[in-house]
């Protein structure tokens, strides 16, 4: 690995194992099997990545959906290279390496996720010569050069070869509690750039490394193309341009590359980061109580469907908006107020 990346690991590897099926598992058999018998033999249907690479862009934690998506991909057996914002990046590292994450790393066999690299990354920066000066003498970016996504790639490239997993878990709008009529024009383009923007510059930066039949994904929501109130300065805008440039990368990117590319429109999850919305307490809530499965979501459910979005299982999955909300997105109207509008006046 080369001096550039500043990783927190010893260049450890993913030491989750991921059960591959037995060699009866391939021969046809006339004999009927229970499935408890077919369970003992081995013969399910698994997503095994070991061999894989994934480069994952934006955890800078262990609460949000980036995180999440890391562990199921860890899980499976893919190696973990993370893109970590250049602010966040030594408190990340101090608190990794004192061990404040260990729970969460956790694998099903009690081993611990682990990172083979950690580069820094401040997407809004395509190459060096769009920094600005006042923050290229920043002290936390002079502590951590090569920030850039151009670099990024750079020493991706460098160091690990070719990936086949990229995962854009990016998004930040500086003005998101003001409504639409009262955000500045600073503000609205700040959102397009950090989340939606930032998604293009990586496919245009990392395609070219990606292995063939690689997967790129990012996160979306609702309000991309539902009103969600408050949930503004751009935010929904740069969402809906999120989940309009999947589209055309997916046929771009597979057209050339033959890599896949599909964003998750995920529920409401009180990360850290959505705390900035302000009300994510409420939203939880609302979609708990009206969504058709009336349950929490866990960033885990999230981080399996990416997993899936990953894999071989999904080869003919591309330029999706792949909904993991409970179901919510299909609802108009809350049922209270549906119920309501049924019964007969008194």
């Amino acid at each position: 690995m080369s001096a550039q990346a500043r990783g927190v690991s010893s260049a450890a590897r993913v030491s989750a194992r991921v059960a591959r099926p037995s060699s009866s598992a391939r021969r046809f058999s006339s004999s009927r099997s229970s499935p408890a018998t077919r369970a003992s033999s081995n013969t399910t249907l698994p997503i095994d990545l070991r061999g894989k690479k994934a480069f994952i862009a934006g955890i800078a934690d262990d609460q949000g959906y980036g995180w999440a998506i890391a562990k199921s991909l860890a899980q499976a057996g893919c190696e973990i290279i993370l893109g970590t914002w250049v602010p966040a990046l030594n408190i990340f590292e101090t608190s990794l390496r004192r061990g404040k994450f260990d729970e969460s790393r956790k694998l099903s066999d009690g081993s611990l996720m682990e990172f083979a690299a950690i580069y820094p990354m401040d997407a809004v920066y395509d190459t060096p010569e769009d920094v600005p000066a006042d923050v290229a003498e920043n002290k936390r970016y002079v502590a951590y050069p090569g920030f850039t996504v151009s670099e990024c790639a750079d020493k991706v490239k460098a160091d690990f070869g070719t990936v086949d997993i990229v995962v854009h878990s990016l998004a930040n709008g500086p003005e998101v509690a003001k409504p639409l009529l009262e955000t500045s024009r600073g503000g609205y383009l700040a959102a397009v750039s950090a989340s939606s923007y930032s998604m293009v510059s990586m496919a245009q930066r990392f395609t070219p490394i990606m292995n063939p039949g690689g997967s790129i994904i990012s996160l979306t929501y609702l309000a991309a193309e539902r009103v969600v109130p408050g949930y503004g300065g751009g935010m929904s805008s740069a969402k809906a341009a999120l989940e309009a440039d999947t589209r055309v990368l997916a046929w771009e990117a597979g057209q050339k590359y033959g890599v896949r590319v599909n964003t998750i429109s995920a529920g409401p999850l009180g990360s850290r980061a959505a705390k900035a919305i302000g009300f994510i307490g409420t939203m939880i809530d609302y979609s708990e109580q009206n969504a058709p499965a009336p349950k929490g979501l866990t960033a885990s459910e999230v981080g399996d469907v990416a997993c899936f979005l990953s894999s071989p299982l999904a080869s003919a999955c591309t330029g999706l908006t792949m909904y993991v909300d409970n179901g919510l997105n299909c609802m108009a109207v809350a049922p209270s107020v549906g119920l309501k509008a049924l019964q007969p006046e008194a």
